[in-house]
């Protein structure tokens, strides 16, 4: 399985010291580490960022990409429109995508959803539970009930996005809100997975309950089958007859 973990990498390289002190090498290398840390020889793991020439996301790069993670939160205007319509179209093909936290708001997601995805969101680095509501789930495999997450940034309803194919798992906060924090989709013939627990701000991708998760979120995107883009198909009558 190839994998390729996306950070947008602002927060880090202009040297946000509370980021650079939970992610000294940055976000998306936190990632990196959780999958082959629990993937191990099942994944080749590499990463990219928005500095790279195209954002490190060119049609090769891609084509040689079986998952794709995302992780953005700034700079989400700043990523070319070809570059993210080459995601778009790489997914329908049948790439896997996996969003983290405020990717919800990139241009790829958007225009996977559809919608504005937008959410409320208040930054106080309460404790937040993920809850597992679909125990069958393959994303769920071998996820306590609940994670428990000591500080984290809230995420809340309403949540503008298409009803979920399928509804994972759900947060509480100690506010009272609730939140769909992992949802998965269809799109073309690829499988895409939103993940909100992650901000930059709190030490997440460290924690081992998230890295399986994000684990299990691989496997379950990754191709079932051939990639390849869907067009329309004429067909002249009989053409099933022998």
């Amino acid at each position: 399985m190839r994998i390729l973990v996306w950070n947008e990498n602002v927060h880090e390289s202009r040297g946000d010291e509370v980021v650079l002190e939970n992610y000294p090498h940055g976000i998306h290398a936190a990632v990196a580490e959780g999958l082959r840390e629990r993937l191990g020889d099942a994944a080749d793991v590499t990463t990219a960022t928005l500095q790279d020439p195209a954002h490190g996301l060119t049609e090769e790069a891609l084509a040689a990409t079986d998952v794709l993670f995302w992780w953005g939160h700034v700079a989400h205007d700043q990523v070319a429109d070809d570059a993210a319509l080459r995601v778009v179209r790489h997914v329908q093909a049948g790439m896997g995508l996996v969003v983290l936290h405020s990717g919800h708001y990139s241009k790829v997601f958007t225009r996977l959803m559809g919608t504005t995805c937008s959410l409320a969101w208040r930054n106080d680095g309460e404790r937040e539970l993920v809850w597992t509501i679909a125990p069958e789930h393959p994303i769920a495999r071998g996820v306590p009930h609940p994670i428990v997450i000591e500080r984290q940034e809230m995420y809340g309803e309403y949540f503008d996005i298409p009803t979920p194919d399928e509804s994972v798992f759900l947060s509480t906060f100690a506010g009272g809100e609730v939140f769909r924090s992992g949802v998965a989709y269809r799109r073309g013939l690829g499988r895409v997975f939103y993940f909100s627990p992650g901000d930059q701000e709190y030490p997440v991708y460290h924690h081992p309950d998230i890295r399986q998760v994000l684990a299990n979120a691989a496997e379950w995107a990754a191709p079932r089958g051939e990639r390849r883009q869907l067009t329309a198909d004429m067909h002249p009558r009989g053409w099933f007859e022998r």
